[in-house]
């Protein structure tokens, strides 16, 4: 999951990143040496008052108050270094105990990784919610442990919907004829629809998913070409784009931070975006008066809605497993999950987190985001090509809605990238 407000720095916390065994004592036995746990983590924070950090310490520190025994020292690193940070590790033969980053799958592919069952409690691990659990899975058994979760949603101005005597759309029919209106109005961007570089692959599988598609099938294998996806991208440059009323940029010229930003002063009237545009929304001196609803199905029936995750991942270190188990169940508990998502307008990952923070007013702002919970649809983050499957999507799904695009061609091509 992609990030973009957040600040890109290291920081790390007083104890260093050594994974080392100390015993207390020349007899002490197993039970009265300390076991140093390390981990990396990615920093969430867009400001100092929010960088990740102090959440790391916050928990570190209740831990180690009721686990003497086991210390835990923590780096936090930028989204953008810690990829690279971690196969360095890895490398060397030092890999962390604890990873939390955006993916899992190389690691888990080499069987470097223990699955949940492993190193989590029966409580804890049945505690997941259930979409994001499954996406967590490679060959039936989780390795991918989620740690946020975001989903996106149909943000639209209240004001211009007011003015134009509109409603927010169920239908793509609905959604033509208020754009078409918007667009009378003078609104530059009746709907954004960013498929530029930045990040493509987040506002297709929108789509894709509202046309009961997907990057994948029933079965989460690789479906990409499917008639239902080709028939989502006709429809898409056919009412919409060739229609002139997704703006004077072309989608896939147009940006996501673009989009939003045109969103933030009034010059879209409704955009596809994560539930952090509610924190730009909050920050931005416009105060663009909003509502957020999933964005609408070609019927009007409930669909998928794309949703994406972080991860927590666990690299096998026999001696270190109990303690790695004890710390990940302390980590899971209610009062961290619903901190951290509440922090940064991220989603919960427990059903009971979910549940308290649905009936608290205090979330108010999640709740459009905490409905789709159990119906969220990821990225196939399992399939270990993905990142080029995506790289690819960035680079030619904008070509399949210019006035000379072919969708059917585009999506075979990016689906032949997924045989490779």
């Amino acid at each position: 999951m992609r990030h973009n407000a957040r600040t890109i720095v290291a920081v790390t916390t007083a104890l260093g990143l050594a994974a080392v065994l100390s015993g207390c004592g020349g007899g002490a036995d197993a039970e009265s040496r300390t076991v140093s746990l390390t981990v990396v983590a990615t920093n969430y924070g867009d400001s100092v008052r929010k960088n990740s950090e102090g959440y790391w310490d916050r928990v570190t520190l209740a831990f180690g108050a009721e686990h003497p025994g086991i210390d835990v020292d923590v780096r936090v690193y930028g989204p953008d270094e810690v990829e690279e940070k971690v196969a360095k590790l890895v490398k060397r033969g030092e890999a962390p105990d604890i990873v939390q980053t955006d993916s899992y799958s190389e690691y888990a592919a080499r069987d470097l990784l223990y699955s949940a069952d492993e190193v989590l409690s029966v409580q804890a691990q049945a505690s997941f919610v259930r979409s994001l659990a499954n996406a967590g899975e490679m060959d039936r058994a989780q390795y991918g442990l989620p740690f946020t979760a975001s989903t996106r949603l149909l943000y639209y101005n209240k004001d211009l919907f007011a003015r134009a005597g509109l409603k927010p759309p169920k239908t793509w029919d609905q959604l033509q004829s208020a754009a078409q209106v918007l667009k009378a109005q003078g609104v530059k961007y009746p709907i954004a629809v960013p498929l530029g570089p930045e990040e493509a692959e987040a506002e297709t599988l929108m789509w894709l998913l509202a046309g009961d598609g997907g990057y994948t099938d029933s079965t989460n294998r690789y479906d990409i070409a499917s008639p239902a996806n080709v028939a989502t991208l006709t429809w898409l440059k056919e009412n919409l784009v060739g229609e002139g009323l997704t703006g004077p940029v072309a989608p896939g010229e147009l940006n996501r931070g673009e989009a939003v930003d045109a969103f933030l002063t009034g010059d879209a009237a409704m955009v596809n975006a994560p539930l952090s545009l509610i924190r730009q929304i909050a920050d931005s001196s416009d105060s663009v008066p909003y509502g957020a609803v999933p964005l609408p199905s070609r019927d009007g029936k409930e669909t998928p809605t794309m949703g994406t995750a972080d991860w927590v991942v666990a690299f096998r270190n026999d001696d270190h497993r109990a303690a790695i188990g004890k710390f990940l169940d302390f980590l899971y508990t209610d009062k961290y999950v619903t901190e951290q998502a509440a922090q940064y307008e991220l989603l919960p990952v427990t059903t009971s987190a979910a549940d308290a923070m649905r009936a608290d007013k205090a979330h108010r702002a999640l709740w459009s985001g905490l409905d789709t919970l159990q119906n969220l649809r990821l990225y196939p983050v399992a399939e270990t090509n993905w990142s080029e499957v995506a790289a690819t999507v960035r680079k030619r799904i904008g070509g399949a809605v210019t006035p000379d695009g072919n969708p059917r061609e585009v999506l075979e091509s990016i689906a032949r990238v997924t045989q490779k």
